[in-house]
Protein backbone atom coordinates (compact mmCIF):
# COMPACT_ATOMS: atom_id res chain seq x y z
CA UNK A 1 0.00 0.00 0.00
CA UNK A 2 1.91 2.75 -1.43
CA UNK A 3 -0.79 5.59 -1.57
CA UNK A 4 0.23 8.67 0.27
CA UNK A 5 -1.25 8.18 3.59
CA UNK A 6 -2.79 11.62 3.69
CA UNK A 7 -4.35 11.78 0.44
CA UNK A 8 -6.15 8.50 1.51
CA UNK A 9 -7.33 10.15 4.21
CA UNK A 10 -8.18 12.98 2.45
CA UNK A 11 -6.65 15.20 5.18
CA UNK A 12 -3.59 18.25 5.22
CA UNK A 13 -0.09 17.32 6.28
CA UNK A 14 -1.05 19.92 9.24
CA UNK A 15 -4.03 18.37 9.92
CA UNK A 16 -4.55 17.92 14.06
CA UNK A 17 -5.36 14.55 15.58
CA UNK A 18 -8.77 15.01 16.07
CA UNK A 19 -9.37 16.29 12.50
CA UNK A 20 -7.36 12.90 11.11
CA UNK A 21 -9.77 10.72 13.67
CA UNK A 22 -12.96 12.72 12.11
CA UNK A 23 -11.20 11.37 8.72
CA UNK A 24 -10.92 8.31 9.54
CA UNK A 25 -14.08 7.68 11.16
CA UNK A 26 -16.16 9.18 8.11
CA UNK A 27 -14.43 6.64 5.40
CA UNK A 28 -14.65 3.50 7.96
CA UNK A 29 -18.31 4.14 8.04
CA UNK A 30 -18.29 3.66 4.07
CA UNK A 31 -16.19 1.34 3.66
CA UNK A 32 -16.28 -1.25 6.39
CA UNK A 33 -16.46 -4.67 5.21
CA UNK A 34 -20.04 -5.73 7.61
CA UNK A 35 -21.30 -2.64 5.69
CA UNK A 36 -20.08 -3.89 2.37
CA UNK A 37 -20.64 -7.51 1.81
CA UNK A 38 -18.35 -9.58 -0.89
CA UNK A 39 -16.91 -6.24 -2.29
CA UNK A 40 -13.45 -6.48 -2.23
CA UNK A 41 -12.81 -3.55 -3.49
CA UNK A 42 -14.18 -1.79 -0.27
CA UNK A 43 -12.25 -3.93 1.45
CA UNK A 44 -8.89 -2.63 0.17
CA UNK A 45 -10.20 0.56 0.56
CA UNK A 46 -11.23 -0.12 4.26
CA UNK A 47 -7.22 -2.03 4.83
CA UNK A 48 -5.91 1.35 2.97
CA UNK A 49 -7.56 4.01 5.54
CA UNK A 50 -6.83 1.62 8.68
CA UNK A 51 -3.21 1.41 7.96
CA UNK A 52 -3.04 5.14 6.86
CA UNK A 53 -4.85 6.12 10.92
CA UNK A 54 -2.64 3.61 12.07
CA UNK A 55 0.35 5.41 11.05
CA UNK A 56 -1.20 9.53 11.52
CA UNK A 57 -2.55 9.03 14.78
CA UNK A 58 0.58 7.53 16.09
CA UNK A 59 3.20 10.97 16.59
CA UNK A 60 6.11 8.88 16.54
CA UNK A 61 5.11 6.85 13.47
CA UNK A 62 3.88 9.64 11.62
CA UNK A 63 7.14 12.10 12.05
CA UNK A 64 9.16 8.45 10.90
CA UNK A 65 6.51 9.24 7.96
CA UNK A 66 6.88 12.69 7.38
CA UNK A 67 10.54 12.27 7.63
CA UNK A 68 11.30 9.46 5.38
CA UNK A 69 8.47 9.59 3.27
CA UNK A 70 6.59 6.76 2.02
CA UNK A 71 9.29 4.53 0.68
CA UNK A 72 11.60 5.21 3.60
CA UNK A 73 8.77 4.41 6.19
CA UNK A 74 7.89 1.31 4.60
CA UNK A 75 11.50 0.25 4.48
CA UNK A 76 11.48 0.71 8.25
CA UNK A 77 8.18 -0.57 9.45
CA UNK A 78 6.65 -4.18 8.62
CA UNK A 79 2.97 -4.71 8.34
CA UNK A 80 3.04 -5.89 12.13
CA UNK A 81 5.00 -2.99 12.98
CA UNK A 82 2.21 -0.34 11.51
CA UNK A 83 -0.74 -1.64 13.59
CA UNK A 84 1.36 -2.66 16.90
CA UNK A 85 -0.43 -0.64 19.38
CA UNK A 86 -2.57 1.31 17.27
CA UNK A 87 -5.25 2.69 19.09
CA UNK A 88 -8.50 2.90 17.63
CA UNK A 89 -10.36 3.73 21.18
CA UNK A 90 -14.34 3.82 20.41
CA UNK A 91 -14.53 3.82 16.44
CA UNK A 92 -15.73 0.47 15.88
CA UNK A 93 -18.31 0.51 19.00
CA UNK A 94 -21.09 1.21 16.21
CA UNK A 95 -20.10 -2.09 14.33
CA UNK A 96 -21.60 -3.96 17.19
CA UNK A 97 -18.45 -3.82 19.47
CA UNK A 98 -16.47 -6.39 18.60
CA UNK A 99 -12.79 -6.80 18.98
CA UNK A 100 -11.09 -4.50 17.12
CA UNK A 101 -8.72 -6.57 15.66
CA UNK A 102 -11.26 -9.41 14.52
CA UNK A 103 -12.65 -6.35 12.66
CA UNK A 104 -9.63 -5.56 11.28
CA UNK A 105 -7.68 -8.59 10.68
CA UNK A 106 -10.94 -11.45 10.60
CA UNK A 107 -14.15 -10.72 10.62
CA UNK A 108 -17.10 -11.52 8.28
CA UNK A 109 -14.97 -10.54 5.03
CA UNK A 110 -12.39 -12.79 5.27
CA UNK A 111 -10.14 -11.02 3.58
CA UNK A 112 -8.38 -9.68 6.45
CA UNK A 113 -5.77 -11.55 8.30
CA UNK A 114 -5.70 -11.62 12.37
CA UNK A 115 -3.57 -9.60 14.31
CA UNK A 116 -1.98 -10.36 17.74
CA UNK A 117 -3.07 -8.99 20.46
CA UNK A 118 -2.37 -5.48 21.42
CA UNK A 119 1.21 -5.69 23.40
CA UNK A 120 1.30 -3.50 26.85
CA UNK A 121 3.03 -0.04 27.09
CA UNK A 122 6.93 -0.14 27.16
CA UNK A 123 8.40 1.61 30.16
CA UNK A 124 10.98 4.15 29.79
CA UNK A 125 13.87 4.73 33.11
CA UNK A 126 16.96 6.36 33.42
CA UNK A 127 19.63 5.05 35.58
CA UNK A 128 23.08 5.73 36.53
CA UNK A 129 25.36 3.11 37.18
CA UNK A 130 28.78 3.61 38.95
CA UNK A 131 32.18 3.00 36.18
CA UNK A 132 33.68 -0.23 37.47
CA UNK A 133 29.88 -1.57 37.27
CA UNK A 134 29.81 -0.59 33.50
CA UNK A 135 33.11 -1.92 32.47
CA UNK A 136 32.94 -5.39 34.72
CA UNK A 137 29.46 -6.10 34.69
CA UNK A 138 27.22 -6.71 37.49
CA UNK A 139 23.87 -6.47 39.19
CA UNK A 140 21.59 -3.47 40.23
CA UNK A 141 18.88 -3.05 42.10
CA UNK A 142 16.16 -0.88 41.10
CA UNK A 143 13.15 0.71 41.54
CA UNK A 144 10.16 2.10 39.43
CA UNK A 145 6.70 2.92 39.74
CA UNK A 146 4.19 0.44 37.42
CA UNK A 147 0.79 0.73 37.07
CA UNK A 148 0.66 2.76 40.38
CA UNK A 149 2.78 0.80 42.29
CA UNK A 150 6.47 0.73 43.20
CA UNK A 151 8.19 -2.12 41.87
CA UNK A 152 11.57 -3.37 43.08
CA UNK A 153 13.92 -5.55 40.36
CA UNK A 154 17.70 -6.81 39.89
CA UNK A 155 18.94 -5.87 36.77
CA UNK A 156 21.89 -7.99 35.20
CA UNK A 157 24.22 -4.94 34.06
CA UNK A 158 26.69 -6.77 31.36
CA UNK A 159 30.01 -6.27 31.16
CA UNK A 160 31.75 -3.48 28.83
CA UNK A 161 27.89 -1.54 29.32
CA UNK A 162 28.80 2.07 27.28
CA UNK A 163 27.05 4.97 28.43
CA UNK A 164 23.82 5.53 26.30
CA UNK A 165 23.26 2.47 25.82
CA UNK A 166 20.10 0.46 26.73
CA UNK A 167 18.60 -2.17 28.17
CA UNK A 168 15.82 -4.26 27.52
CA UNK A 169 13.93 -5.87 30.40
CA UNK A 170 11.23 -8.13 28.70
CA UNK A 171 8.11 -8.47 30.41
CA UNK A 172 8.72 -5.46 33.17
CA UNK A 173 6.07 -2.91 31.73
CA UNK A 174 2.84 -2.30 31.23
CA UNK A 175 -0.01 -4.98 31.41
CA UNK A 176 -1.76 -5.65 27.95
CA UNK A 177 -5.33 -5.70 27.31
CA UNK A 178 -6.99 -8.80 25.62
CA UNK A 179 -4.13 -10.93 27.05
CA UNK A 180 -1.61 -9.34 25.14
CA UNK A 181 2.10 -9.22 26.04
CA UNK A 182 3.01 -7.48 28.66
CA UNK A 183 5.47 -4.33 27.97
CA UNK A 184 9.20 -4.22 28.60
CA UNK A 185 10.59 -1.50 30.42
CA UNK A 186 13.61 0.06 28.77
CA UNK A 187 16.78 1.04 30.97
CA UNK A 188 18.55 4.51 29.22
CA UNK A 189 22.59 4.32 31.10
CA UNK A 190 24.42 6.98 32.34
CA UNK A 191 27.71 6.00 33.87
CA UNK A 192 29.44 8.04 36.39
CA UNK A 193 33.05 9.25 35.60
CA UNK A 194 35.85 7.44 37.38
CA UNK A 195 38.48 9.12 39.69
CA UNK A 196 40.68 7.39 38.07
CA UNK A 197 40.31 5.33 34.70
CA UNK A 198 38.49 6.25 31.48
CA UNK A 199 37.44 4.44 29.01
CA UNK A 200 38.49 4.45 24.99
CA UNK A 201 35.65 1.51 23.48
CA UNK A 202 36.58 -1.57 25.60
CA UNK A 203 40.48 -0.26 26.19
CA UNK A 204 40.80 1.68 29.30
CA UNK A 205 43.56 4.62 30.48
CA UNK A 206 44.98 5.68 33.61
CA UNK A 207 47.68 8.35 34.15
CA UNK A 208 50.74 7.44 36.13
CA UNK A 209 53.26 9.96 37.32
CA UNK A 210 56.91 9.29 37.66
CA UNK A 211 60.11 11.47 39.16
CA UNK A 212 62.33 12.98 36.27
CA UNK A 213 64.82 10.97 37.14
CA UNK A 214 63.05 7.66 36.65
CA UNK A 215 62.00 8.99 33.48
CA UNK A 216 65.64 9.65 32.02
CA UNK A 217 67.27 6.63 33.38
CA UNK A 218 64.06 3.92 33.58
CA UNK A 219 62.63 2.11 36.83
CA UNK A 220 60.13 -0.18 37.49
CA UNK A 221 56.89 1.79 38.64
CA UNK A 222 53.19 0.46 39.99
CA UNK A 223 50.43 1.19 37.26
CA UNK A 224 46.71 0.86 38.81
CA UNK A 225 44.67 -1.88 37.27
CA UNK A 226 40.84 -2.39 37.89
CA UNK A 227 42.08 -5.25 40.08
CA UNK A 228 45.02 -4.24 41.94
CA UNK A 229 48.58 -3.15 40.78
CA UNK A 230 50.84 -3.93 38.53
CA UNK A 231 54.42 -3.60 38.37
CA UNK A 232 55.97 -2.63 35.08
CA UNK A 233 59.23 -1.12 33.66
CA UNK A 234 59.45 2.48 32.20
CA UNK A 235 62.48 2.50 29.88
CA UNK A 236 65.20 5.23 30.14
CA UNK A 237 64.21 8.37 27.84
CA UNK A 238 60.75 7.34 27.76
CA UNK A 239 58.74 11.00 26.62
CA UNK A 240 55.98 12.41 29.02
CA UNK A 241 52.40 11.55 27.13
CA UNK A 242 53.85 8.25 25.76
CA UNK A 243 51.73 4.99 26.58
CA UNK A 244 53.02 1.66 28.13
CA UNK A 245 50.26 -1.01 27.04
CA UNK A 246 48.97 -4.09 29.54
CA UNK A 247 47.31 -6.25 27.18
CA UNK A 248 44.61 -7.64 28.31
CA UNK A 249 43.27 -5.07 31.71
CA UNK A 250 40.86 -3.58 30.02
CA UNK A 251 37.38 -4.03 29.49
CA UNK A 252 36.76 -7.80 30.48
CA UNK A 253 35.40 -10.26 27.30
CA UNK A 254 32.10 -10.88 27.22
CA UNK A 255 30.85 -13.81 24.40
CA UNK A 256 33.13 -13.09 21.00
CA UNK A 257 34.47 -9.49 22.47
CA UNK A 258 37.86 -10.23 23.82
CA UNK A 259 39.32 -8.34 26.49
CA UNK A 260 40.45 -4.97 26.13
CA UNK A 261 43.89 -3.46 27.20
CA UNK A 262 44.92 -0.70 29.57
CA UNK A 263 47.15 1.84 28.93
CA UNK A 264 48.99 3.88 31.72
CA UNK A 265 49.76 7.54 30.14
CA UNK A 266 53.45 8.31 31.92
CA UNK A 267 53.15 12.05 33.23
CA UNK A 268 56.40 13.39 34.74
CA UNK A 269 55.78 14.89 38.21
CA UNK A 270 57.60 18.38 38.38
CA UNK A 271 57.95 19.19 42.59
CA UNK A 272 56.46 22.44 43.55
CA UNK A 273 59.27 22.75 46.20
CA UNK A 274 62.65 21.79 46.43
CA UNK A 275 65.14 20.81 49.64
CA UNK A 276 68.63 21.53 49.50
CA UNK A 277 70.16 18.34 48.56
CA UNK A 278 67.61 18.38 45.03
CA UNK A 279 68.29 21.96 44.44
CA UNK A 280 72.45 21.50 44.42
CA UNK A 281 71.64 18.38 42.16
CA UNK A 282 69.54 20.02 39.85
CA UNK A 283 71.83 22.69 39.42
CA UNK A 284 75.07 20.12 38.31
CA UNK A 285 72.64 18.33 35.95
CA UNK A 286 71.60 22.07 34.20
CA UNK A 287 75.46 22.60 34.09
CA UNK A 288 76.00 19.91 32.60
CA UNK A 289 73.69 20.59 29.64
CA UNK A 290 70.71 18.42 30.90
Amino acid sequence: MSDNYYSILGVDRKADANSIKKAYRKLAQKYHPDRNPDNKQAEEQFKKISEAYAVLSDPDKRAQYDQFGDTGFHQRYSQEDIFRNADFGDLFGQFGGEDLFSQLFGGRSGGFHRQRPMKGQDYSLQIRIPFRLAVTGGERHISYQREGRTAELKVKIPSGTDAGSKLRITGKGGSAPAGGKTGDLILQIEVDPDPRFSREGNDLLVHVSVTFSDICLGASIDVPTLDATKRVKIRAGMQPGQKIRLRGFGVPPSGRRPAGDLYAVINVEVPKTLNKAQQQALDQLKQAGL
